[in-house]
């Protein structure tokens, strides 16, 4: 089947999730300084973000289809915490988590007949976490590229005590959202 859009992302997980709705896509990743400005507030960084992947994938490609970025952050009391740099990072992160509530922003970028933005914002409480859960964890392996130093859908979901909002939002790609820009721009599901 021919592909109805190029997703700006290798995340096997944004894939996954397109698949589950449907929608077929050609992958073209993009890269991009994901370092936040000076005092940006974690739901403009989150747009910006996804904003620019999704501008970076259309100059590259130059492309007729629609171009789907997205952008997650965890952000704890205003902290962006994007994936870790390292092992510390990644410990640091669960540890602030810990016993705590945060949100999961998850923005997505739509560039097609037109550019359309979405966001979903998801709270999320973690029980509070033992040193050695949080070190055994991390030898998982499973941290090392997720935002915040924890993925729901996989091992990390045994930390969460609960979740408000959209589950997909926090594994990266918030599908009602999703399909509601795909719709706006003519790009049907289910085929």
């Amino acid at each position: 089947m021919a592909a109805q859009i190029i997703l700006a992302s290798a995340s096997p997980r944004r894939k996954e999730l397109l698949d589950q709705i449907k929608v077929t896509y050609k992958v073209n990743a993009v890269d991009v300084d994901e370092t936040p400005l000076l005092n940006e507030a974690p739901l403009a960084y989150v747009q910006r973000l996804a904003a620019e992947k999704s501008a970076a994938c259309v100059r590259q490609l130059g492309d007729n289809l629609p171009v789907l970025a997205a952008d997650t952050a965890v952000v704890l009391d205003d902290l962006i915490m994007g994936k870790p740099k390292d092992r510390d990072d990644a410990l640091a992160m669960l540890r602030l988590l810990s016993g705590k509530m945060h949100q999961v922003y998850s923005a997505i970028s739509l560039r097609g007949r037109e550019h359309d933005q979405a966001v979903s914002i998801t709270e999320v409480t973690f029980r509070s976490l033992a040193e050695c859960e949080i070190e055994a964890y991390w030898q998982s392996g499973e941290p090392a590229d997720k935002a915040g130093s924890y993925a729901i859908q996989g091992l990390g979901g045994v930390f969460v005590a609960s979740i408000s909002g959209s589950f997909s939002g926090v594994v990266g790609l918030p599908l009602f959202e999703t399909a509601e820009l795909l719709s706006r721009q003519g790009i049907g599901l289910f085929k």
